[in-house]
């Protein structure tokens, strides 16, 4: 029997909680069908666009990270490191924003190389392993702006992968103020992309707005190629957040430009590119397939994938990206489970913790497992349901 942690059954669990919500009730305020609803609520359909999210939650009157179920069991064993060290790094946030500074622990040789450690893990996706890490990179980073700023970016991504996106917000905010401090535009660039990453699903209008505004702020530095990738990159931000808005046009046009940029500076030589963001005509791609799942455009994203080598990045969550976005729309094509099965498993290779912790991917394999209990569950599936515990 398919485990109930779902994201369809906290809907359920939400609805009976508002006073015995009917689905017909909840797909009205919702704008969506009550079939729809029932098959969310059963685990026969996923839910793939995050502005359904949204608006689900919002007629719920509950929170996106509630349908998530975001940050997660603690005591889950694949999150049990992470959520050990999230107390320091929300401890060290919080000194760190008082203005409060201990003396360094290490020598500036001693902080790159640890920098360069984090930097390696989160290239792997590493998050959980990274985060042990974070509070005493933060305490020794907190002497040099421009690498607080560094570091403090890593402390926002590395809690946004985790779930703990209130806490991302604060290190995204510590990042935005340390690169200001530095006057280094692309790393104030690269902050306020990391700020605009960890807004909540349900204010996406906003994280364009911020991510637009920060473009226009770095217009006069834009020769320096470093700024240009971020400049990239804020665009792709914004145009995914318009998308989730709603706002095809506005997002539209910021892929455009990312577009442009990309292809004026190509795939970056070495996969990574400035602070690893793996800014060219590759990651635009893939957010383009990303946008394209978002609009509910399986066949284009299908079609996209076609086209696109993740291996041009360094990244692993880029390659898993790739494959899961790819993966969830060969499942919602109809007589494509074989396929999509094959694409969530190198999902799931590329960065298997990440994988584990994503309630997209898991509610994808719960989709495909239900419709083999009419036939069987085929290895590969049974495979994915271990790495969340799902009884197959």
């Amino acid at each position: 029997m398919v485990e109930t942690e779902t994201i369809g059954a906290r809907i359920r669990y939400w609805r009976l909680r508002r006073r015995g919500m009917t689905q017909a009730v909840l797909a009205g305020l919702a704008g969506v069908s009550q079939p729809y609803i029932s098959q969310v609520e059963a685990g026969h359909k996923s839910i793939e666009r995050r502005a359904t999210l949204v608006a689900i939650a919002s007629a719920l009157q509950v929170t996106v990270a509630d349908l998530l179920g975001q940050p997660g069991d603690p005591t889950d064993p694949v999150k049990a490191g992470a959520a050990d060290a999230v107390p320091a790094i929300w401890a060290a946030l919080v000194e760190i924003e008082e203005g409060e500074r201990r003396p360094p622990a290490r020598t500036r040789e001693q902080l790159s190389a640890a920098i360069d450690h984090s930097i390696e893990l989160r290239n792997r996706a590493d998050y959980a392993r990274m985060a042990g890490l974070l509070p005493n990179l933060l305490f020794d980073a907190a002497h040099n702006p421009r690498t607080l700023a560094q570091v403090s970016y890593h402390t926002a991504t590395c809690l946004r992968h985790l779930g703990y996106r209130h806490l991302a917000q604060t290190a995204a905010r510590i990042a935005v103020s340390a690169a200001e401090e530095s006057e280094a535009p692309e790393w104030i660039g690269a902050a306020r992309f990391a700020y605009a990453q960890s807004l909540p699903i349900e204010t996406a209008e906003i994280a364009s707005r911020a991510a637009a505004r920060s473009v226009a702020d770095l217009q006069a530095a834009a020769a320096v190629p470093e700024v240009r990738q971020i400049l990239g990159q804020l665009h792709l931000s914004a145009s995914f957040t318009a998308a989730v808005a709603g706002r095809d046009d506005d997002s539209a046009a910021h892929l455009a430009e990312a577009t442009r940029e990309a292809d004026s500076l190509g795939d970056p030589a070495d996969g990574a590119g400035f602070n690893q963001c793996g800014f060219g005509p590759t990651n635009v791609a893939l957010w383009r397939m990303s946008i394209a799942v978002e609009r509910g455009e399986y066949g284009r994203v299908i079609e996209l994938a076609r086209k696109v080598r993740p291996d041009a990045l360094s990244a692993a969550i880029r390659h898993q990206s790739y494959w899961l976005d790819l993966g969830r729309a060969l499942a919602h094509s109809g007589r494509r489970d074989g396929e999509a099965l094959g694409a969530l498993l190198r999902a799931e290779r590329s960065a298997p913790v990440q994988f584990r912790l994503n309630p997209l991917a898991r509610d994808t394999v719960v989709m495909l497992i239900r419709r083999a209990h009419r036939r069987s569950v085929p290895h590969g599936l049974r495979t994915l349901a271990r790495q969340f515990d799902i009884d197959a």
